[in-house]
C-alpha cells in the first residue's frame, strides 16, 4: 500500500487542568515525533476519546469536573487496550495505586524529571503494542492452520517457490488466485515471512465468512456508538496490520460499497472508521486471494476494474493438486507423520497401492481434501501402515448430473416433480461438498461455487453439516 515501510506515529492525550503543564507534555512529546492531543479536563478528554483512539492516556488525577480516577474507567470501557498513565502530587500517590489496580500502567509523582518521563512513556507505550500483538497472536493460534508448510518437487511448484522469492522483496500489491485448497493463505505467510516485514503483523480476513455490516467495521474499526452493539472504540484489521501485510482472503465475495471503501483506502492510504471523522494513515502491503476468476467478475460487472488492477499488481496462480501429481507422495508422507504424532499412533508408512489409488484420484479439494483423507485414514488404520481399503475414497467419488445414468425420458415418469427432484440433486450435492471440505462450510461453498451465506440458508433449509 506504500511504498516505504514507517514506523507507526503513537497517538497520545495529555489531559491536565494546568495549561503550564499541558504545554510542557505538548512540547516535549511533540519533538519526540508522537501525535499529542491536550484537553483541559476529563470532560473534554471524552469528548475526544469518544471520536479517536489514543495508544496512550497521561491524565491528572485531582481535576475539577472530573477525577482522574474517573476518566481512567471512561477510557478502559471504551477502548481497553489504551494505555493510562496517572500524574499525581506526592500528597495523592495512595490515589496513583487504587488508580493501577483499576488498570492504570504507572503514576508519574510531581515535580519529576523530564528524561525520567520520556523513558516511563516509551516502556508504556512498548508495553501496549506487546499487549495488542499478543492479543492478535492469541487470536491466530485459536484460528489453527490445516497444514504448515509448503510442500512440492514438482516443476510447477519449483516455479511457484521462484516467484515467492522474487515477490517477497518487493513492495507491491499481489493478488494470488487458484482454486480452494491450493494454500493461498501459505503462500502469503510465506511472502510475508521473507520480505522486510516479517517481523511486523501479518494479519488475516476472510472476505466472505463476515456479513458486509461487520466486515467494514472488521477492516476499518469503528467508534463507540456507531452502530447497535458497539459499545466501546474498535481499531479496524488495517490499523493492526500497520506497517505489515494484511491478507484478504475471497476477495472476490466483497460487496460493491465494500468494493469502493476497499479502493479508497489503497489509493488515498487513508480510511475512516464506521462513524468516525477522523482520516486513519496507515502504511500496509496488501495480499490479496480469489478462487474466482476476477477478470471475468469485471466483465459481467461483479467486481471493480480499477480496484482488480490496484489489487493485481503482481499476480501469481496456484495449481491445482492434480496438475501436480508428483507431489501427492510427499504431501501425504507429510500429514501421515502429522496426523499419527497428533493421534498417538505408530503408522510408519502408506502402502505403495494405496499411493497409486491417491495417485488417480483427481483431488477436486485440492491439497485440503488430501490432508483431510489421510487425517480420517490415520484414525480408521489399525495397522502400522495405511492401506488402500482405509481411505475411504467411496465417499469422495463424485456423484453429480455428468455421472447420472438415466437421461431425461427415465426420470419424466407420472407423479415426476422437477422441484423435488432440483431438491434432491442439490441436497446431495451440498452433501458431497461438506463431505469433500471435512465439514468446513466456508470450502464447501467454494467447491460449489456460491457464497458462504447462501450456502448456509440451504444448509438450514435441508437440515445438513456440523462444520464451520
Amino acid at each position: 500500500m506504500g511504498e516505504e515501510t514507517k514506523k507507526k506515529v503513537a497517538k497520545i492525550l495529555i489531559v491536565d487542568d494546568e495549561t503550564s503543564m499541558r504545554n510542557l507534555f505538548s512540547i516535549m512529546l511533540g519533538k519526540e515525533g508522537y501525535d499529542v492531543d491536550v484537553a483541559e479536563d476529563g470532560v473534554a478528554a471524552m469528548s475526544l476519546i469518544d471520536t479517536k483512539i489514543y495508544d496512550l492516556v497521561i491524565t491528572d488525577i485531582m481535576m475539577p469536573k472530573m477525577k482522574g480516577t474517573e476518566l481512567l474507567k471512561k477510557v478502559k470501557e471504551v477502548h481497553p487496550e489504551t494505555v493510562v498513565i496517572m500524574i499525581t502530587a506526592y500528597a495523592s500517590t495512595e490515589s496513583a495505586v487504587e488508580a493501577m489496580k483499576e488498570g492504570a500502567y504507572d503514576y508519574i509523582t510531581k515535580p519529576f524529571s523530564v528524561e525520567e518521563i520520556k523513558v516511563i512513556i516509551a516502556k508504556a507505550l512498548e508495553r501496549g503494542k506487546l499487549e495488542r500483538e499478543n492479543l492478535f497472536l492469541k487470536r491466530e493460534l485459536d484460528k489453527g492452520y490445516s497444514f504448515e508448510s509448503i510442500i512440492g518437487v514438482s516443476p510447477v511448484m519449483q516455479r511457484v517457490f521462484d516467484l515467492i522469492e522474487r515477490v517477497s522483496q518487493t513492495k507491491t500489491n499481489i493478488l494470488i488466485s487458484g482454486e480452494s485448497g491450493t494454500g493461498k493463505e501459505l503462500v502469503a505467510r510465506a511472502i510475508h515471512n521473507k520480505s522486510q516485514r516479517k517481523k511486523l503483523p501479518f494479519v488475516v480476513i476472510n472476505c466472505g465468512g463476515i456479513p458486509e455490516n461487520l466486515l467494514e467495521s472488521d477492516l476499518f474499526g469503528h467508534v463507540k456508538g456507531s452502530f447497535t452493539g458497539a459499545i466501546s472504540h474498535k481499531e479496524g484489521l488495517f490499523e493492526i496490520a500497520d506497517t505489515g501485510t494484511i491478507f484478504l482472503d475471497e476477495v472476490g465475495e466483497l460487496t460493491a460499497p465494500i468494493q469502493v471503501k476497499l479502493l479508497r483506502a489503497i489509493q488515498e492510504r487513508t480510511f475512516k472508521r464506521v462513524g468516525g471523522t477522523e482520516d486513519i494513515s496507515v502504511d500496509v502491503r496488501i495480499i490479496a486471494a480469489t478462487n474466482k476468476n476476477l477478470e471475468h467478475e469485471v466483465i459481467d460487472g461483479k467486481f471493480r476494474e480499477d480496484l482488480y488492477w490496484r489489487l493485481k499488481v503482481i499476480e501469481m496462480k496456484l495449481p491445482p493438486l492434480r496438475e501436480r501429481k508428483e507431489d501427492i507422495a510427499l504431501l501425504a508422507e507429510h500429514f501421515l507423520k502429522k496426523f499419527s504424532a497428533e493421534q498417538g499412533k505408530e503408522i510408519k508408512k502408506i502402502s505403495t497401492y494405496a499411493l497409486e489409488v491417491l495417485k488417480d484420484y483427481s483431488f477436486p479439494g485440492n491439497v485440503r481434501e488430501l490432508e483431510n483423507i489421510i487425517e480420517r485414514s490415520v484414525a480408521l488404520e489399525h495397522s502400522n501402515i495405511v492401506l488402500p481399503e482405509s481411505l475411504a475414497l467411496s465417499v469422495y467419488k463424485w456423484n453429480g448430473a455428468a455421472d447420472r445414468k438415466e437421461g431425461a425420458a427415465d426420470v419424466l415418469t407420472k407423479g415426476f416433480s422437477m422441484e423435488h427432484y432440483i431438491e434432491g440433486l442439490e441436497k446431495e450435492l451440498i452433501s458431497e461438498a461438506l463431505m469433500r471440505s471435512g465439514g468446513r462450510k466456508k470450502d464447501a461453498a467454494g467447491i460449489l461455487g456460491i457464497s458462504y451465506w447462501v450456502l448456509l440458508r440451504k444448509i438450514e433449509k435441508y437440515g445438513l453439516g456440523r462444520g464451520n
